[in-house]
């Protein structure tokens, strides 16, 4: 599994032979072994989950798999695909290095069940290579952990999520309304999903050690959200911009988010019985939803 920006280096040994015409030049490096397991990149923020209780938190953390199929966000050397392999009826592992994908490919030749695919989850269609109803496991980049999980959310979601996300992430996840953690990711998740802090996972879980703590969340659809889906754009958007004037009162916010004169966004805020003064880290997902209903 991989996780969060990380620095890394190459080193090797060098012969160096005395001076003068006979001189030994060093010898090329011997070509990587098939066995040998790829090394962290940069570049796709890897960082590979290796503390078998963080690893175990999070396949039970999706319940019974045994009937289900299971996405996987990000496999990297495979030791949460290994549990989730042994637990599910259909695995599908999305990766985006390619040495890891080759690797994976042939760690699990004999396992029919287990799909490896090679693509950004951002661009991938999760429910068109599940096939059907699924659930989604996966220790994301932090560069990239919003993004991924919206692009999650789209209809039709997994009936499960877990991840493995940066602690502050996850904290900002799970905040209520008035928290100081709270903020437009926490009413634009907790509008459509449920969302639990499972665990807090230490930087030396990992190699290499990421410098920041993580956390396991589990993510589930709420039966009824508080927003229609073709209204879900415009919520996330107005959220955000309100979240962006989060010092102003809440009829200002109304104001200058949706350009509407005083006396208008003075009756829609009414309309809503939501408090004129109010600031918006105190409204809960279902206050935005009303006024988002309320905008002209």
């Amino acid at each position: 599994m991989k996780h969060g920006p990380f620095g890394s280096g190459r080193g090797g040994n060098r012969r160096v032979g005395n001076t003068g015409a006979n001189s030994t030049r060093s010898s090329p490096p011997p070509p990587r072994s098939p066995d040998r397991l790829p090394g962290p990149r940069k570049r796709f923020g890897q960082h590979f989950l290796s503390d078998t209780r963080a690893l175990d938190s999070i396949v039970d953390a999706l319940g019974d798999v045994s009937a289900r199929t299971v996405v996987e966000i990000g496999p990297g050397r495979g030791a949460l695909t290994d549990r989730l392999a042994a637990r599910a009826k259909r695995l599908v592992a999305i990766e985006v290095d390619r040495d890891l994908v080759q690797y994976l490919r042939a760690r699990y030749a004999d396992r029919p069940h287990v799909e490896i695919v090679e693509g950004d989850v951002l661009n991938s269609n999760l429910a068109d290579l599940a096939g059907g109803p699924y659930v989604l496991a996966g220790n994301v980049p932090y560069y990239i952990t919003t993004p991924i999980i919206f692009h999650a959310l789209m209809v039709p979601r997994p009936e499960t999520a877990v991840y493995l996300v940066q602690k502050e992430v996850a904290d900002r996840m799970v905040a209520p309304p008035g928290d100081k953690t709270y903020g437009a990711l926490s009413v634009n998740l907790q509008a459509v999903v449920h969302v639990e802090f499972i665990r807090k996972v230490a930087p030396g879980s990992f190699n290499p050690p990421p410098a920041v703590d993580s956390a396991v969340v589990r993510v589930t659809p709420r039966e009824a959200a508080v927003i229609e889906p073709e209204l879900e754009a415009v919520f996330r958007s107005f959220v955000l911009a309100a979240f962006g004037l989060r010092r102003k009162q809440l009829v200002r916010v109304v104001r200058t988010v949706a350009s509407l004169d005083a006396e208008r966004a003075q009756v829609i805020v009414a309309s809503c019985g939501l408090n004129p003064e109010a600031r918006p880290e105190t409204l809960s997902p279902a206050d935005f939803a009303k006024l988002v209903r309320a905008l002209p």
